[in-house]
């Protein structure tokens, strides 16, 4: 990366890059590690891995030009804190409970949060720690929901079982509903359905259900389930947009059956 990073004899692309260019870049790589799991495909991410590792080398060579920091830094910096939030292996620290560890875990992730506000204040009065900062803006937004709810919780601001959640999705769709009739404007319509996705997310954290792979395998249902009504109907030298919405959905409720 430092020859390709080279002002006078590396790669023209690669030096116009920024922090803020190749985040695209990263995202798209966490996601394709993501997708070859998902496939269980190793030869595939042993690969996506290696184009993942190439996003933090790039970043820390950016930073290290600017004499900021460096690979080594961002290494030695995970490593101190793997060591810090496992003091049971590390240590000698005993928790009577998975629990008691968790929230231990849980503890000294909040004080590094308090402890880099405070280092980037510029002064010696650190601000107030929120139980929401430090998530990122960032994060698919189904995902960051589950997490926004989860650092909640923690404070007492939660549901006590699965079941009121239910209905407050009933809830929150009669909402939608009523704003169709009302005719409400696109942004109304966003902000009722946006409602309803964050109590679905709080549904999903109860069930010990991550909503991004849930959703990420009902997508991937569908296209399996879409591609043979496609496939079928090809064979039939027929084509979906040339078939009425009753032989769409008894082929679909065969796709069902077939696919899975």
């Amino acid at each position: 990366m430092a020859r390709l990073r080279d002002p006078e004899r590396g790669c023209a692309w690669d030096l116009k890059q920024t922090y803020d260019s190749i985040v695209p870049h990263t995202l798209e790589e966490a996601y394709e590690v993501a997708d070859a799991i998902a496939r269980r495909d190793f030869d595939e991410l042993r690969s996506e891995l290696g184009d993942l590792l190439l996003q933090v080398v790039f970043h820390a060579r950016m930073a290290e030009e600017e004499g900021r920091f460096d690979f080594n830094d961002v290494a030695r910096t995970l490593a101190d804190k793997l060591i810090r939030r496992h003091p049971h292996v590390f240590a000698g620290v005993r928790f009577e409970s998975e629990d008691a560890q968790h929230a231990a875990w849980e503890t000294e992730k909040a004080r590094e949060r308090a402890n880099r506000q405070g280092a980037g204040s510029g002064g010696d009065e650190q601000p107030a720690s929120g139980v929401l900062d430090g998530i990122a803006l960032t994060l698919p937004a189904l995902a960051r929901a589950a997490k926004i709810q989860k650092r909640a919780a923690r404070v007492g601001f939660d549901w006590a079982d699965a079941a009121p959640i239910l209905d407050k999705i009933h809830e929150e769709l009669d909402e939608v509903r009523a704003e169709m009739g009302a005719g409400a404007p696109h942004a109304r319509l966003e902000d009722e359905l946006g409602d309803v996705l964050f109590a679905v997310a709080n549904l999903a954290r109860h069930l010990k259900v991550d909503p991004e792979a849930a959703l990420r395998r009902t997508n991937a249902k569908f296209e399996r389930r879409f591609r043979f009504m496609e496939e079928t109907l090809a064979r039939e030298g027929s084509r979906m947009e040339d078939e009425s919405l009753e032989a769409l959905e008894a082929l679909w409720q065969l796709a069902k059956t077939r696919v899975g």
